[in-house]
């Protein structure tokens, strides 16, 4: 009895070891699948991808893609020395928006449009406060239709955000997500700010500069100009230029090639000096000779002494507590205007008013 039952459980096992050897043999002969398969139906799309493909439809073809190259070896095929980025058709002129860093007047520069024309082109005006930049077609082509323009003012945190743009050269690339945070500042390469930044998680990468920012009903709504990443890809937070900003900056730049630096002839010392010194406003670091600020009596920091001379707090009655604060001012009130500023000296405050000029301009005194 005893062996009959072994000879059993030896039996049991063996089938057992026989199935898992053969199994994949099995399956291959009873269920593989040597036949297309049935398509099953999809069903209608849901709204929002109904809404990305409209948006991508539209605006993709006034979408390009700018190169700039040094024109002292251009066929060097050093990357290093070919800039990449996006732009966008303004108008039916042919007006081409992107980044002033994306481009500069001693570079060869290329559009190349969605259909995969390449077009060469100049630099109409460059506004650096702003990292914007207007681009002429050198020949005539038959152009896409301009982008619609939307409004920044009306924005709010948590609408959703589009971005086209040619990620890594990869053209043609649309990317999704949220208005994530509204007017940030983000410095410029001239010491300045832009304000009201737009800030998006929209995936944004190098190459998707100048490239546009877009709200669900395909409008402008901003120009992407950088991003935040500690390995300088996308992590996630992506800044645009406001399109307030940008409609009222690109006609001057159409108009004139360039925009004005409304300022008083002051240079400021870091926020960080006066951080550290407890001072709130902005210190005087210096003043331009025969500017308007000397004209007014303000005094900077006594080089010999290196004693603290005027830290404005106010501009037309309104707080100073950072320059962002007084260039936004000066900004409102434009060349030609007059701001009252309220400093203060060894502790004594007083008024001036000062004259704003064109900083840009060198006959600006």
């Amino acid at each position: 009895m005893r062996h009959r039952l072994v000879a059993i459980l030896l039996l049991v096992l063996a089938v057992l070891l026989a199935a898992v050897l053969f199994q994949p043999y099995l399956n291959q002969w009873l269920f593989a699948a040597r036949e297309p398969r049935i398509v099953s139906p999809r069903g209608d799309l849901a709204d929002f991808e109904r809404t990305s493909i409209r948006i991508f439809e539209t605006v993709a073809p006034s979408v390009v893609q700018v190169v700039a190259q040094s024109p002292q070896n251009p066929f060097s095929g050093d990357p290093n020395a070919v800039q990449s980025g996006t732009g966008f058709v303004w108008d039916e002129a042919g007006h081409i928006v992107t980044n002033d860093h994306v481009v500069n007047r001693e570079q060869a520069i290329a559009v190349r449009f969605a259909s995969g024309e390449i077009v060469p082109a100049e630099v109409v005006g460059e506004a650096p406060n702003y990292d914007l930049a207007v681009l002429r077609l050198r020949r005539t082509v038959s152009l896409p239709a301009p982008i619609a323009i939307g409004r920044s003012s009306n924005l709010q945190v948590g609408q959703a955000a589009f971005a086209i743009g040619n990620p890594f050269g990869l053209e043609q690339s649309l990317t999704t997500g949220i208005i994530s945070a509204l007017k940030r500042r983000l410095p410029t390469s001239d010491g300045r700010e832009i304000a009201d930044v737009i800030q998006t998680d929209a995936a944004i990468n190098p190459g998707n500069s100048g490239g546009p920012l877009l709200d669900s009903a395909g409008r402008l709504i901003g120009v992407n100009t950088a991003i935040f990443s500690p390995s300088g890809a996308n992590a996630g937070i992506g800044f645009a230029v406001p399109v307030d900003v940008v409609n009222r900056v690109v006609p001057q730049l159409i108009r004139t090639g360039h925009v004005p630096t409304p300022g008083i002839g002051i240079l400021a010392a870091n926020e960080a000096v006066s951080a550290r010194l407890g001072v709130n406003g902005v210190i005087v670091a210096a003043v331009a000779p025969g500017s308007p600020a000397e004209r007014a009596g303000l005094s900077g920091i006594d080089r010999a002494t290196g004693e603290i001379g005027d830290v404005i707090v106010e501009a037309d009655g309104q707080p100073v507590r950072r320059l962002s604060d007084l260039t936004d001012r000066l900004e409102q009130i434009g060349p030609g205007g007059t701001v009252t500023l309220t400093v203060m000296r060894n502790g004594e405050r007083r008024s001036v008013q000062v004259s704003v000029v064109d900083i840009a301009q060198p006959q600006a005194r």
